[in-house]
């Protein structure tokens, strides 16, 4: 069975993807910089913002990208979120764990449809905390909305 072609993605939607940038706030270890990348990629987003990196440029992080090499060299490095959230007219603060903090938190799903919607207007960034500790309480208070993803408390 041969699987089918892909489309090629409608103008518009491609322009909004352009306007999606993905913020890690402090990552740890370079190979989940690499691994994002890789997601980014697989989805279409290919601007990545950095804050404080503890360990970039990283040949591990390289190799973690599988293909999407592109989208670690266009890296931009910030050294605060304030940075990193320059000129976005959305901003949403991606968690794990529930907040009872700031605006309501959206399913992902209606944050994705909601992300999507204004990137009509201008940037949206999502941003992510480092893998040890997520985002903090301030950080996630610089961001409009909170998207909780359900995630293995273990």
């Amino acid at each position: 069975m041969n699987c089918p072609a892909r489309l090629p993605k409608p103008d518009s939607l491609d322009k909004r993807l352009d306007r999606v940038r993905i913020v890690l706030s402090r990552p740890r270890h370079p190979g989940n910089i690499g691994a994002a990348a890789r997601a980014m990629k697989t989805m279409g987003l290919s601007r990545l913002a950095l804050v404080a990196p503890e360990n970039f440029p990283h040949p591990e992080a390289l190799a973690r990208s599988a293909g999407a090499e592109d989208v670690l060299n266009g890296a931009e490095i910030c050294t605060s979120l304030d940075e990193a959230l320059n000129g976005a007219i959305f901003t949403l603060a991606v968690s794990a764990r529930r907040r009872n903090l700031g605006p309501e938190a959206l399913a992902a799903n209606d944050a994705a449809d909601e992300t999507v919607s204004m990137a009509v207007s201008g940037d949206v960034a999502l941003v992510f905390g480092n893998e040890t500790s997520g985002l903090s309480n301030e950080d996630a208070r610089r961001c409009q909305r909170v998207v909780y993803i359900p995630a293995n408390p273990d």
